[in-house]
């Protein structure tokens, strides 16, 4: 298997000695390499789980393996900057902080796709303009771990999937790890290829996409079988008049006679997680203590 780039164990943290959990009981592994979605509602724990990740906050409890901070680049979602330096003094400043490291084509391409005056100071900046410079800077130090939180909330339709590819293709090319939240599923579903589904502060869903995708099924049949349900993982049913939809991870075999099956998309299965919070967690990697399901079909 290959080395993880993030692993946690029991990752928790807490407000204040009274305070409530923003994370608890956490745990999961990204191997290297990979470009991770980290998806949830508002209030889930992304940012919290970032924010640690980056070295930023301490946690409660558990533990949070990662990149040393010389090879991690962190984007925050108020993309803190100077505003009294210019857009080129900004990226003489990353080069500066990271001597031996810094790629200044790979910051002068992101900053060059967005047609920005090197002259101008960030204070004087739009907002997509300072997402701009900031995943400069971010990329430009040539991370091993790449860790942003929402970092395409400023920009336009246009400009988000312009440079949406241009992150992933330089991810690519030099085999850089992502871990990536946000709340467009569509956007990341054809950019990432691991999950991270976040939820109430626990991790709900992780693993490889088409593997998590892989081990559900949607059953559609009649509502009267519904009782032969309780021999697979259900996460979700819904009844229209006679007939039963129910998303599950199969244990053993499906008769086929009876349900027709289908795999579902990835937005479908996240939304039927986030819906079904009491759903058992699943972990394609077995990270979480008995959560893989072996899924099959009987013709």
């Amino acid at each position: 298997m290959t080395e993880p780039v993030i692993e946690a164990q029991g990752l928790g943290l807490r407000y204040g000695r009274r305070g409530g959990w923003a994370l608890r009981d956490c745990s999961f592994r990204l191997p290297e390499g990979r470009v991770c979605a980290l998806v949830g509602p508002n209030g889930a724990g992304k940012s919290t789980l970032l924010s640690i990740a980056a070295g930023l906050v301490q946690p409660t409890e558990g533990t949070l393996r990662t990149a040393p901070r010389q090879a991690l680049a962190y984007v925050g979602q108020d993309k803190p900057l100077y505003p009294q330096l210019t857009v080129a003094e900004t990226l003489r400043m990353g080069r500066e902080l990271n001597p031996g490291r810094w790629d200044a084509k790979a910051a002068e391409r992101i900053v060059e796709g967005g047609a920005l005056d090197p002259g101008a100071r960030v204070r004087t900046l739009s907002g997509g303009q300072r997402t701009r410079v900031a995943l400069a800077l971010a990329l430009g130090k040539r991370p091993d771990l790449l860790l942003l939180d929402e970092p395409m909330a400023d920009l336009d339709p246009l400009a988000r999937h312009q440079l949406m590819g241009t992150l992933m293709a330089d991810a690519a090319e030099h085999g850089t790890s992502v871990l990536m939240s946000s709340h467009i599923l569509t956007e990341l579903e054809g950019a990432c290829d691991h999950l991270l589904l976040v939820d109430g502060g626990r991790v709900r869903l992780s693993g490889p996409i088409d593997e998590v995708q892989a081990a559900h099924l949607l059953l559609t049949g009649p509502a009267a079988a519904s009782a032969e349900l309780a021999a697979h993982t259900v996460v979700e049913t819904r009844v229209t008049g006679r007939l039963l939809t129910a998303l599950v991870r199969p244990r053993g075999t499906v008769d086929s006679g009876t349900w027709q099956t289908t795999r579902p998309f990835l937005e479908e299965l996240l939304l039927a997680h986030l819906r079904s919070p009491d759903a058992p967690a699943f972990a394609a990697d077995g990270s979480l203590d008995g959560s893989i399901d072996i899924a099959g079909v009987k013709a």
